[in-house]
């Protein structure tokens, strides 16, 4: 009979959760009236439409409600935020805000919210102003929807703020956004079980950084014309698939100090640091690993980069396969004493890497050259000490001390050693694929 009661109960209050306030209102708002002093009288559950029009001034929502408005434009005229929450179930959509705050230490933003940031959804909307786009702090259950955010690049890279942030947040979807002239496009920090996916960040310093942050997932992203694509840091348990970085000045993906995770499908492209700002040392890194281990790194295309992949500072246990590397001025640069062997069992079939300038040859023409493929001898050392040789990297003489020192082994120092290359580059799945792979 308890039980009985109790499943009674659940389901009443089941009820309760998902009947709509009766009492729920629509108020319909033009720019002549008081937004905020309608915002005040609103009751959880009411919608608020707005029609189009200028509205100045720093809003304030205490209640669940939706916000919404095609053609109206939220004006903060150069102070504070643009729209700050202080409810959790608040929906925001289809507004423009322009013009809050600069203040980064204030936190700024077009839309804030770090007390109560759950259910709130956020989606289609237009942000333009110099301090942070969208600002979520503390909470669980989010979404950021097909926004687009553009930052004030008039003011140095420093002097912005990011395009999102997420702070503490959990089971919260970022998904379909448009970020550009920021300081980072997407900037997630001690946050867990989130997803990035299908957003495109461009202009800015780094597209998608990472920090302190476990058990998420980087799908399908587009980044270009930034410092660095992703830079991912003090993390673990990440998905990084099917990402695209192109035309980056330093870093494709900055890995550092990033365990346990995977890094499958991702496509890196023109990773080259301006003439003009070269010095020692600064060199277009591809994929740039730094004490960061046991993790998964296969199916990558990474092309046309001045360092196609380079480890450092203790970057072991990492299994390495599939990928492709093409056309990089150096293919890979690994500074540490231990061999590492960069082939892998897939299923039973031994699974190397593709180089476009690998020169060993398939006589069985099972798809992998029959002679091993050792990427960085001490001739690409030589290099690295010497950059101002590179104009000799393919000359005969080069040619032939790579030789000799394939004859004489013990004149090599340790590297990396792939011994089942692959004969032929594996195909870019197209981005539309790689999403429907991962969702």
């Amino acid at each position: 009979m308890l039980l009985k009661s109790l499943k009674t109960l659940l389901f009443i209050i089941s009820l309760l959760v998902f009947i709509p306030n009766a009492n729920a209102k629509v108020w319909h708002v033009t720019a002549q009236d008081s937004l905020q002093k309608i915002l005040d009288q609103t009751q959880a559950g009411d919608q608020v439409q707005l029609q189009p029009g200028l509205y100045f001034g720093n809003f304030v929502i205490n209640q669940s409600i939706e916000l919404s408005g095609s053609n109206a434009i939220l004006d903060a005229q150069g102070k504070g935020h643009g729209v700050l929450i202080n409810a959790e179930g608040v929906t925001i959509d289809s507004l423009r805000i322009v013009n809050w705050g600069n203040d980064l230490t204030d936190q700024n933003a077009g839309i804030y919210s770090d007390k109560n940031s759950n259910k709130i959804i956020i989606k289609k909307c237009h942000l333009e102003g110099p301090g942070f786009g969208i600002w979520l702090q503390t909470g669980e259950h989010n979404q950021i929807l097909n926004n687009t955010i553009i930052g004030n690049d008039q003011l140095r890279s420093a002097d912005r703020g990011n395009g999102i942030q997420i702070s503490n947040i959990k089971n919260t979807e970022v998904r379909g956004n448009d970020i550009s002239k920021t300081r980072d496009g997407l900037y997630v920090i001690s946050s867990t079980h989130n997803t990035l996916a299908n957003n495109t960040v461009h202009d800015l310093r780094y597209g998608i950084h990472y920090m302190y942050s476990y058990h998420n997932k980087i799908l399908n992203n587009y980044a270009y014309n930034t410092r660095a694509g992703y830079a991912m840091m003090n993390s673990r348990h990440l998905e990084i698939r099917g990402n695209v970085t192109e035309n980056s000045h330093d870093y494709g993906f900055l890995i550092n100090f990033i365990i346990y995770s995977t890094f499958e499908d991702n496509v890196i492209k023109n990773v080259w640091t301006p003439a003009d700002k070269k010095v020692l040392g600064r060199d277009g890194k591809g994929l740039f690993i730094y004490n960061s281990g046991y993790n998964t790194i296969r199916n990558n295309h990474i092309e046309h980069t001045e360092i196609g992949i380079h480890l450092t500072a203790g970057s072991e246990g990492i299994k390495i396969s599939g990928n492709t590397f093409i056309d990089n001025q150096i293919q890979v640069k690994y500074v540490s004493n231990k061999l590492q062997e960069w082939s892998q069992e897939i299923d039973g079939i031994p699974e190397g890497n593709y180089w476009s300038n690998y020169q060993g040859w398939d006589m069985d023409g099972d798809g992998i050259g029959d002679v091993p493929f050792e990427p960085n001898d001490g001739i690409d050392k030589l290099f690295w000490k010497y950059p101002e040789a590179k104009i000799l990297m393919d000359s005969p003489a080069v040619l032939l001390l790579r030789w000799v020192q394939q004859q004489f082994p013990v004149l090599k120092s340790p590297g990396v050693k792939d011994s089942n290359p692959l004969m032929k580059p594996k195909p870019i799945q197209p981005r539309e694929k790689a999403l429907a792979n991962y969702e």
